[in-house]
């Protein structure tokens, strides 16, 4: 139990606390700060034993800047809702500071208000914004995976994104962020869907549908597949470990992959574990053999 915080910062959640300024209100001691905090940045601190979550861990970057920071990024697109963002991720602010410390990226960029919005008490890029940041300083299957993730879960307008690279034409990264964003889809449910649909793209198979339903001769629902070319009846499925570990999940998905089989579908089941050329062919053999002319 900690000794002598105040109840305002319980109030307001404010764990992470920055030690000079607590110090001074009277929140804790010199000694209380030093028993039952522990660092976290530079003149930040965490409750020993508390096991920091992706939030606190923003929360204590934009400590560090004095509340001066936007948080943006990945960690940004995380507070958007967007899943499969690392706990450990860099916590990426808008903010001039020259040699930021381990575990915080700091960009001194322009920014208008406009493109800053709150998510509870912290300062946070829009929607647009926070796409416009991850689509010009990531690398390119990397970016496109987190702009796929905040449309799955918080969809923007690739148009308002568009409209950012004009008012910041000479910004670092706009020109490869305008060819990433027409290949954008927010139906991939993870990372290594959105990695799958890049290859067959960039092996020049036409581009996969994502999230197609199918219902079988009573119109009853027997899968929503992952992505495919419904022209073809062809699809591919990633395999993730959960079809590995969870028996029940593994016979069902045998039982349905019957059922699409039956309905004339070729599914294609990937793992992480095939090879890419593998992967690539056998889907242009399957598109080959249903009609299609490359």
């Amino acid at each position: 139990m900690l000794v002598g915080v105040a109840e305002h910062y319980l109030a307001m959640g404010e764990i992470i606390i920055i030690g000079s300024e607590a110090i001074a209100q009277g929140v804790v001691t010199k000694h209380e700060l030093q028993r039952w905090y522990r660092p976290l940045l530079p003149n930040v601190h965490a409750p020993r034993g508390k096991e920091l979550t992706l939030r606190d861990r923003t929360l204590g970057a934009w400590l560090w800047s004095n509340r001066e920071g936007i948080i943006t990024g990945a960690a940004a697109s995380a507070l958007h809702g967007a899943r499969w963002v690392d706990g450990d991720v860099p916590i990426e602010m808008i903010f001039n500071c020259g040699r930021p410390p381990r575990g915080v990226v700091t960009r001194n960029e322009r920014i208008a208000d406009d493109e800053v919005t709150w998510v509870g008490e912290l300062p946070v890029t829009t929607l647009a914004r926070t796409a416009f940041d991850l689509g010009r300083h990531l690398p390119r299957g990397r970016a496109i995976a987190r702009l796929d993730a905040l449309m799955n879960a918080n969809p923007y307008s690739i148009e308002d994104v568009l409209l950012l690279g004009k008012r910041y034409e000479g910004a670092r990264g706009v020109k490869q962020l305008r060819a990433r964003l027409p290949l954008v889809d927010g139906g991939a449910a993870s990372p290594p869907e959105t990695r799958l649909r890049l290859l067959y793209i960039d092996a020049g198979l036409p581009r996969p549908t994502t999230q197609i339903p199918v219902y079988d001769e009573n119109g009853w629902l027997v899968r929503i597949l992952d992505m495919g070319w419904e022209d073809f009846m062809v699809a591919s499925e990633y395999d993730g470990d959960q079809h590995r570990t969870d028996r029940p999940q593994y016979v069902k998905d045998v039982r349905v992959m019957r059922k699409l089989a039956r309905l004339g579908w070729d599914v294609d089941r990937v793992i992480k574990e095939d090879r890419d050329p593998a992967v690539i062919a056998l889907a242009r053999s399957a598109l080959i053999a249903r009609g299609w002319k490359p």
